[in-house]
């Protein structure tokens, strides 16, 4: 009868959960940036960047430790958020409450993949960022 190690056993089965949701999003967030058009590379960085950070601080003022998953969401909200704009507005002014709409749905979305928060914190997170977005922009 074969033995098996059950240590193991779990922390092969732990890393995966820890670290596949962070791939998934790390891969969605890259998917974004390349859908991007090239002439507007630099505002798509920008737009992650500040969605990142409002990530983080959301985090902390919604009771969460500081964490990568917080920047990983408010960065995919960040890119969806310009991504969004850059494709459904033609004159290129943003629109506040579709800014929020897509915020929340990404960054909900990624947060189911990145951490067990619920989808309504991450996406809060979400609407954050791109709400800061839309005021910086």
């Amino acid at each position: 009868m074969k033995r098996s190690n059950f240590s193991n056993a779990f922390s092969i089965n732990l890393s995966h959960r820890v670290m596949m949701p962070g791939l998934a999003a790390a891969a969605l967030t890259g998917l974004m940036v390349m859908m991007a058009q090239p002439a507007k590379a630099g505002t798509i960085v920008e737009d992650t960047a500040i969605g990142a950070g409002v990530g983080l601080g959301t985090g902390v003022l919604l009771g969460d430790e500081l964490g990568v998953d917080d920047a990983v969401n408010g960065a995919a909200a960040g890119a969806a958020c310009h991504v969004a704009n850059e494709e459904l507005q033609e004159d290129g002014e943003r629109n506040l409450t579709e800014d929020l709409v897509v915020g929340a749905v990404a960054s909900g979305g990624v947060g189911l993949l990145t951490n067990d928060d619920s989808f309504l914190s991450n996406a809060v997170q979400g609407a954050a960022a791109c709400g800061v977005i839309h005021v910086v922009d």
